[in-house]
């Protein structure tokens, strides 16, 4: 493999760990947990992982006899986010450390690769060629969601085949969910098999009072920032476009705001706002025509407005809009039957509520097909199909021809579109994540040789340095609630949406009419530096340090 400069010395970079986990460690348990919400049905449904005490490691004086050799099986799950590689490095060094006898298998292409017995075992060559960088490619990724008995106990055969004692799922909360599914299921099948998760995902919507950010939030986010932050230049050096910016993150706005911190741009959509203030389209675009207008008649006939990829579905009445078109095409062959896009939209609209219908009628057909596109795993509409951006742009052009027609806007009205996604996603890793990944690795090792199972690798107290910070587990079913799928309550990991009394959200909404002014309030992030002074290499989001009042 020819590898870049930067690449090979990125593989030099030794990750920074807390203190706990530099020498021998022992595990301290606190008190019994519950579930976020649902107490009674999750303790039905998990009775022998719900409950158990969240988990902080510390340095321990001395260690026992060396234990016995164990083998390990690794799963990446879903989409990629930076640092995985480090996850999975500081895994294999854990175990090693643990025992040299130790082996460390990985499942190839996801969950499936442990359901049809596809795998690796990780060797020390393997591991230095990966360690540092972005992506999953080591082993891959895949999206299949265990969640059926055959699929179970296909692992668990996979895992007797290779005398593995325990599987760790590096994955969001849906993959987190099934690793807990399946730590349930190997306890009351008393087959010996724990499992463990780690805390993946780049929309930062996993987090929680123990996991205070997912892994790859921090890279994804200083990559797009560096992205928006040259597009600014441009605008402010050209004077000329609004550039329409769609950003990563389904179900939560932390991306658009954590980018908004780093960059400053003239509007930043928060979809959490958009609900609690019972928004609707016109709403919006007339939000973003006020600051166009404004900016027009002090000559500013520019800008950039962040979008967040979820904001069609937190739009009130677009949210009853897709559920109507989820429960409608849930499993659906009638529709799937139809030819040709005009008669699926008269079934769609023969099907729906009259004020449904009514949205639908009005939305350029574009947007209205990709609402009845493929659906996810879930059963959900697929939001990073919907270029939102291009229907704000068509939205805001028309009101702004209005105006002009009436002589209320005399500016000029350039728009182009983007969509910041896949260029984060599997990044180099950022200081932080990888120093934070590592730490996640080696927490796991010692969840493993503790016999602990349906936990996920923990580590906090994050604005602080890397020696400071705070090892442990916590249990995965204190993060569980009832959710709606494929129309069947099932139990997930509750999601982390912007807290509007965050500090934050605050920050960006104290902030948002000087950014929107006539003074160029722009901040140019640059690329995410690797080696340098602290105060520009090691730092962690903006988010992280306003929600813990660090500076």
């Amino acid at each position: 493999m020819q590898k870049s400069p930067l690449q090979i010395a990125r593989q030099s970079y030794k990750p920074k760990m807390p203190i706990a986990l530099n020498g021998h460690v022992r595990l301290v348990e606190g008190a019994a947990t519950q579930s976020v919400a649902d107490q009674k049905e999750i303790k039905e449904l998990f009775p022998n992982t719900y409950g158990l005490p969240v988990i902080t490691m510390e340095p321990a004086q001395s260690s026992a006899a060396q234990s016995a050799s164990i083998n390990v099986g690794v799963i990446l799950s879903g989409g990629q986010a930076p640092g995985g590689h480090n996850v999975i490095a500081g895994l294999f060094d854990g175990l090693k450390a643990l025992n040299p006898a130790n082996k460390l298998y990985g499942f190839l292409g996801g969950p499936s690769g442990l359901i049809e017995g596809k795998y690796q075992e990780l060797t020390a060559d393997i591991i230095d060629d990966y360690r540092n960088t972005g992506g999953f490619d080591i082993i891959g990724s895949g999206r299949t969601k265990l969640e059926e008995t055959w699929q179970f106990d296909n692992g668990i055969e996979v895992c007797k085949k290779l005398g593995i004692k325990a599987v760790v799922i590096i994955g969001g909360d849906d993959s987190n969910t099934n690793a807990c599914v399946l730590a349930e299921y190997y306890l009351q099948k008393k087959c010996g098999i724990q499992v463990i998760g780690c805390p993946k995902t780049i929309d930062g919507d996993l987090k929680n009072e123990m996991i205070e950010t997912s892994f790859g939030f921090d890279t994804a986010c200083k990559v797009y920032s560096e992205l928006i932050g040259n597009i600014q230049r441009d605008a402010n050096s050209a004077k000329k476009y609004w550039h329409f910016i769609r950003l990563m993150g389904r179900s939560a706005s932390h991306i658009a705001l954590e980018c908004a911190l780093q960059s400053q741009p003239n509007i930043c959509l928060i979809s959490e706002e958009v609900e609690a203030k019972n928004m609707t389209l016109n709403d919006i675009v007339e939000q973003i025509v006020e600051v166009i207008v404004d900016r027009a008649n002090a000559g500013l006939n520019f800008g950039t407005i962040l979008i967040p990829e979820g904001l069609i579905e937190f739009i009130p009445a677009m949210r009853i809009l897709i559920q109507e078109l989820n429960d409608m095409l849930a499993n659906n062959e009638e529709f799937v039957a139809l030819e040709g896009d005009d008669a699926k939209r008269e079934y769609v609209k023969s099907m729906l509520t009259p004020a449904s219908c009514e949205l639908y009628r009005s939305l350029p057909k574009g947007i209205a097909r990709q609402l009845t596109l493929d659906r996810d795993p879930h059963g959900n509409v697929m939001v990073s199909q919907i270029e939102t951006e291009k229907l704000l742009i068509e939205m805001v052009g028309k009101r702004l021809a209005q105006l002009k027609a009436n002589g209320t806007f005399k500016g000029k009205f350039s728009a182009l579109n983007h969509f910041f996604g896949y260029e984060g996603r599997c990044a180099i890793p950022s200081n932080f994540d990888a120093d934070y990944c590592y730490s996640i690795g080696v927490t796991a090792t010692h969840l493993i040789a503790a016999g602990k199972t349906g936990y996920m690798s923990l580590v906090r107290n994050l604005t602080k340095p890397a020696a400071e910070w705070i090892a442990g587990g916590v249990p995965i079913t204190m993060m569980m609630n009832m959710e709606k799928r494929n129309g069947k309550m099932k139990p997930v990991i509750q999601k982390a949406l912007v807290d509007l009394n965050g500090a934050p959200f605050l920050y960006l909404k104290n902030h948002r009419a000087e950014w929107a002014d006539a003074n160029t309030s722009y901040i140019y992030p640059g690329p995410v530096q690797y080696y340098g002074p602290t105060e520009v290499c090691d730092q962690p989001t903006r988010t992280l340090k306003l929600e813990h009042n660090a500076k």
